[in-house]
């Protein structure tokens, strides 16, 4: 098949199959005569497995892991066990974030009745006044 009509079977965009056959998530697709890309049921496969591991919010540098640890079919798998359980302490972490975030938030919110002009908005006081900690560093690979 051709890359639209992959596109198509994997529920993503031309652009995301080339970007993974890029970052070689996905395999380079066979040439044909014309020297179109000819693709076969296992990049639908691989890219349905890629596109769930991003719905769960792993690295690109986690699914690379998995997608070798899979290739090798043979193996155990502790190795899978460990790059998830180690994903679910990050993801223990973002919870963590997301909560404190939500306080503060919720602090914020607590400061202005909206009765007042915004010169006297408690909201834009505390954004101007409140110390917040910098952002944690976007993840980009597994430690």
């Amino acid at each position: 098949m051709k890359i639209g009509e992959l596109a198509k079977a994997a529920h993503c965009t031309t652009e995301t199959i080339r970007f993974y056959e890029k970052e070689g998530l996905i395999s380079g697709a066979q040439r044909t005569e014309a020297n179109y890309r000819s693709y076969g049921p296992e990049h639908i496969e691989r890219l349905r497995f890629i596109r769930n591991c991003r719905a769960l919010d792993m690295t690109h540098d986690e699914i690379r892991m998995l997608l070798r640890f899979t290739d090798r079919h043979s193996d155990r798998c502790e190795s899978i066990d460990a790059l998830l359980d180690e994903h679910i302490v990050h993801v223990d972490t973002r919870l963590a974030e997301l909560e404190h975030l939500k306080a503060q938030l919720i602090e914020l919110r607590e400061q202005c009745k909206g009765e007042g002009t915004v010169d006297d908005c408690g909201i834009v006081h505390g954004l101007s006044t409140m110390e917040t900690l910098p952002a944690p560093a976007k993840r980009t690979h597994v430690g």
